[in-house]
């Protein structure tokens, strides 16, 4: 087989030295298709460089938000459950599903938040303590603090269903315990729903107060002020109470949930106006742990997840859920959740949220 491609080698070599014309056709031939080739590449490049070119700078910003999520997820509300025991008519995350994630699935989504640059997370509902009696609840407080060692664990509660065995047990655990409170009246949390039976929210509020005392936990106070309570004067009782802070929410309004041919609840009665709001601060201005959140600085200044750990957008008035972080992980989902990082910077989102840095008297 070598011999013969030596011999053909030779006579190849022979015949283009006589005429040597094909092997300039072969050369020219070659040199065209590269000339062609380079070309068409410019052609291509340059077409691409006119269109990055002339991209507006909003298209810009959103190719490099895709590219590259600069939003973490420092403080989250997580509304494991929707469920609750008391009809407050304002609520604006009502009871529309009784669906509750199971315990695994649940840690692996706070799992996913502390990795993604989570600090500190927050339960709420519906009632949080609602369900398995604060069983479940206080698995998840123990799990954020011990095994995710995250440096606050908060729950925001109407207080009616807590014992004192649960701060036994789940106590060490938890940074803060907020109490929603509307009114320091009976009469006015019973016409606004924040009420069960002839239960005294009142003595829970202050029933708990001393729990917290005793077991090492910041106690925190929660109002929504309404029609119902815009004339109240709660100086007094403040003081008494002696939050860590006192969040004063203006009654907020969101499409399918308090407001709506599909809300569980007609709020519009209970809204009051920026000027009301506004006269209601004046009247406590001289609380010091008074935090206040008009409508625009509460509604998209937190990161709520709900109890399918979708992001919810409330820009236009309404929840729209992101897909679960569950299944597209957190820096995908997190991009349809409407946050204003700014907002939240601005109404105070970040403070002192650890109990082992707030130096409390206990």
């Amino acid at each position: 087989r070598g011999f013969w491609s030596m011999i053909t080698q030779k006579m190849f070599l022979s015949s283009v030295m006589k005429s040597p014309k094909p092997l300039v056709h072969l050369f020219i031939q070659t040199l065209r298709c590269m000339l062609v080739s380079l070309f068409s590449a410019l052609v291509y490049w340059t077409a691409g460089a006119c269109k990055d070119a002339s991209a507006s700078p909003s298209d810009a910003k959103a190719h490099a938000n895709k590219v590259q999520n600069v939003t973490t997820p420092t403080s989250v509300n997580y509304h494991f459950t929707r469920k609750c025991n008391y009809k407050c008519g304002f609520c604006f995350h009502t009871a529309k599903t009784s669906f509750v994630l199971p315990l695994e699935e649940a840690k692996r989504g706070l799992r996913l938040l502390m990795e993604a640059g989570m600090e500190k997370i927050n339960f709420s509902g519906g009632e949080p303590f609602l369900h398995d009696k604060g069983e479940f609840l206080g698995k998840l407080v123990q799990f954020c603090k011990e095994d995710l060692q995250l440096p606050s664990v908060s729950i925001v509660s109407n207080g009616s269903m807590i014992k004192e065995k649960w701060f036994q047990k789940y106590g060490d655990f938890l940074d803060i315990l907020a109490i929603s409170c509307d009114s320091f009246d009976e009469e006015t949390n019973q016409l606004i729903g924040r009420t069960q039976g002839r239960k005294s929210h009142l003595d829970n509020l202050y029933k708990i107060r001393n729990w917290c005392q005793d077991y090492k936990v910041a106690f925190k106070i929660n109002s929504v002020i309404n029609t119902f309570n815009i004339d109240e004067d709660m100086t007094e009782h403040i003081n008494q109470l002696n939050p860590v802070r006192w969040k004063v929410f203006q009654c907020l309004l969101i499409d399918g949930e308090n407001a709506g041919e599909e809300a569980l609840r007609e709020a519009e009665r209970f809204v009051i106006s920026d000027q009301q709001f506004e006269e209601f601060l004046d009247r406590h201005s001289g609380v010091s742990c008074l935090v206040p959140e008009s409508n625009e600085k509460m509604r998209n200044s937190y990161l709520i997840l709900d109890e399918y750990m979708r992001f919810l957008d409330c820009r236009e008035g309404r929840k729209d859920p992101s897909k679960s972080i569950l299944d597209v992980g957190v820096q995908q989902a997190i991009l349809f959740s409407g946050f204003d990082e700014k907002m939240f910077l601005m109404r105070g989102g970040k403070y002192t949220w650890s109990k082992a840095d707030m130096k409390l008297d206990w």
